[in-house]
């Protein structure tokens, strides 16, 4: 990271054999002046796993508990903002797709919605502690950091029984033409009812809640990726109007779209500036952002 530089961020993509459990590794640099503070907003997420070796930050959700100081925070998918607050830091963070979280986590996601936990303290991620040894330390590289995540994980579990159907969920859901709930079970080969059970357990939340948060994250993303955008020019086409976008939009993050982009998103906006870098902005079939 160059000298003055603030935000430095770096992907990994994930090795091939694990690549449809996660979303992206990555490894974050935060060089603020000792004592002070960012802040920012994540917006809806999957499942994430992140590993601090200075000045853990402070985070909460929406509606939840906050978590303050923990070197080891873990997240269960969310549908609204969380907020934090980082120091001068080094993090690794693990996006974990649904079927990562089937297969490493195996708990019920919908018990796990919207919540920010100790990692080290919460028992659905206690599996995960021993990354604190490799992750929350500047003793080795980010390659030698890389190369451990993957062996841990690919020693960790086997893909679930269900891995087919989650995954066929889970392509089905970010098709941007996709609208109704009865589609949706049509196109995955299940029945509505067997539909709402997988996406609870795997997903976390209802299948039209889910129709709903993939809309949102569209209009969101192609925000983000382009600074100077107006809503009305990123806003997903399947809205209404501008009202019914912004009813949705305060639903989901609870502030208007325009308090929203007034806020500071100082690690978020080098996130997708850095993702847009090198996988360019593939904003119709996004899946929420690490």
């Amino acid at each position: 990271m160059a000298e003055g530089d603030v935000i430095d961020v770096r992907f990994f993509a994930p090795p091939a054999d694990l690549a449809h459990c996660f979303t992206t590794f990555y490894r974050l640099e935060v060089n603020v002046p000792p004592g002070e503070k960012l802040e920012d907003w994540l917006q809806p997420e999957w499942g994430n796993l992140r590993f601090f070796t200075d000045d853990p930050p402070t985070a909460q959700a929406l509606k939840g508990p906050r978590v303050d100081g923990a070197r080891f925070q873990a997240t269960g998918p969310s549908s609204c903002m969380t907020h934090f607050t980082l120091g001068r830091t080094r993090m690794w963070g693990i996006g974990l797709r649904p079927l990562g979280w089937a297969r490493f986590v195996a708990d019920d996601a919908s018990a796990h919605a919207n919540t920010v936990v100790d990692g080290e303290a919460a028992p659905p991620f206690a599996r995960f502690a021993p990354l604190c040894d490799v992750l929350c330390t500047r003793a080795r590289s980010d390659e030698e950091q890389f190369d451990a995540l993957s062996s841990f994980f690919r020693q960790l579990a086997e893909p679930p029984r269900d891995q087919p159907r989650i995954q066929r969920v889970h392509e089905v859901m970010v098709d941007p033409r996709l609208l109704q709930v009865e589609e949706f079970a049509r196109r995955s080969g299940l029945s509505k009812r067997t539909l709402e059970r997988v996406c609870a357990r795997h997903f976390g939340f209802a299948p039209r809640l889910l129709l709903r948060r993939q809309r949102l994250m569209r209009s969101l993303a192609a925000f983000m990726l382009e600074p100077r955008a107006s809503w009305s020019a990123v806003i997903d086409r399947h809205y209404h109007d501008q009202s019914h976008f912004v009813h949705e939009f305060h639903a989901f993050m609870g502030c208007t779209p325009s308090d929203y982009a007034a806020q500071p998103h100082p690690v978020l906006s080098a996130f997708m500036a850095e993702r847009k870098r090198i996988w360019g902005s593939p904003v119709q079939t996004l899946d929420p952002p690490t």
